[in-house]
């Protein structure tokens, strides 16, 4: 982007005294816009959510007992008792992971019960005002992050039970084979078809209870993850609250991707429309800006959750050469530092262009932000 272009783009813009400004008509405008016996089918269970706790499956997979036979003294009937044991031995293994499954889910809530809690006495404390680093509220935010990485244990015991499930289902499915080829074998009585009949059966429907059980589990996962990923983008960005002393809300980035991103964007949009939604003046050291940028990017996405945005690092175009120079240089250290706050408190880099440019309108190093 050519810098005389910027200059006329920004000559006029409002520029309100010190930090941060906004300009609200900057803020675009919102988008118009039956199971087997012992569990329930994945299809029919609802997620549960718990206090903030990740919304996981309700499914409980317990298997039916298997049906005894009477031995029949031949090979056929021999063979079909050693099928109803692996059956057994299977059942056994799959009501074991049913108790897993449904520890680790219990595991999971009490986690997140005591990880919110943790966050909800952090967020009271910055409400009312906390010192800047203050030491109690660090450690509540210390012990906060510790219960949110225990949610990473049952993250890693869900991933290995789905691999031992998924053995389980190559074991059920082998068995099925076998009670269908068994049918086949001959030397067999009336008897012996009869049993095979009811193991095919009870086979299947293990079968079927290991296929839902794993469906499930891998929602779980899923869900599980992305909570993990979402709690840890809210808990940074609550740490520049603790940092400042001073409340925040949850990450930019649960906002940013609450839609899916357009392929493109309204022209005259972005820096194109010379009304910024956030002007930073660099005019004293230490600039208090994170709390005002955060609350208008997160109104701005409340309103376009696919938006985009434009950081500006614009020098004033006065003192000569070498003090232009010197400004440039300075104010594109300020814009490396607000897009590392925009990241810190959840946005995507991928969501933010940056450019430079000098205005004869500014006074002070200035970092502008638009939305696109």
């Amino acid at each position: 982007m050519h810098s005389h272009w910027m200059k006329a783009a920004l000559i006029g813009t409002a520029l309100l005294a010190g930090g941060c400004s906004f300009t609200d008509n900057a803020l675009l405008p919102a988008l118009g816009g039956s199971g087997t016996s012992g569990t329930t089918p994945a299809s029919a269970t609802k997620p549960t959510s718990t206090a903030g706790a990740p919304q996981l499956g309700t499914g409980n997979f317990q298997p039916d007992p298997v049906t005894p036979g009477q031995p029949t003294g031949t090979a056929v009937g021999q063979k079909v008792e050693a099928m109803r044991g692996d059956l057994t031995k299977l059942n056994a293994s799959v009501a074991a992971q049913n108790q897993t499954l449904q520890a680790l889910r219990a595991q999971s809530i009490q986690n997140a019960v005591a990880y919110h809690q943790s966050v909800a006495v952090i967020n009271a404390k910055l409400e009312v005002g906390a010192t800047p680093g203050n030491p109690i509220v660090v450690k509540q935010w210390n012990d906060a992050q510790g219960q949110l990485a225990l949610g990473n244990d049952v993250l890693s015991g869900m991933n290995k039970l789905a691999n031992d499930v998924a053995a389980n289902a190559s074991v059920a499915n082998y068995l099925l084979e076998s009670t269908r080829a068994t049918f086949g074998i001959s030397g067999a009585v009336d008897e012996d078809h009869a049993q095979l009949r009811v193991l095919e059966d009870e086979v299947n429907k293990t079968t079927i209870l290991i296929d839902r059980l794993l469906s499930e589990l891998t929602e779980d996962i899923t869900r599980q993850t992305n909570y993990q990923a979402e709690e840890r983008a809210n808990l940074n960005t609550l740490a520049i609250g603790v940092n400042n002393g001073e409340a925040f809300g949850s990450s930019l980035g649960s906002r940013a991707y609450a839609m899916p991103i357009q392929p493109a964007y309204a022209p005259g949009a972005g820096i194109a429309t010379g009304r910024p939604l956030v002007v930073i003046r660099f005019d004293k050291p230490n600039v208090d800006y994170q709390q005002a940028l955060y609350q208008a990017v997160s109104q701005a996405l409340a309103r376009r959750p696919n938006a985009a945005f434009d950081l500006v690092a614009v020098a004033p175009n006065q003192g000569g050469t070498a003090q232009t120079a010197l400004n440039s240089n300075m104010v594109r250290r300020d814009a490396d530092q607000v897009l590392r706050s925009l990241i810190s408190m959840g946005l995507s880099p991928d969501r933010v262009s940056m450019s430079a440019a000098t205005s004869a309108a500014a006074q002070v190093n200035e970092v502008h932000l638009y939305v696109r």
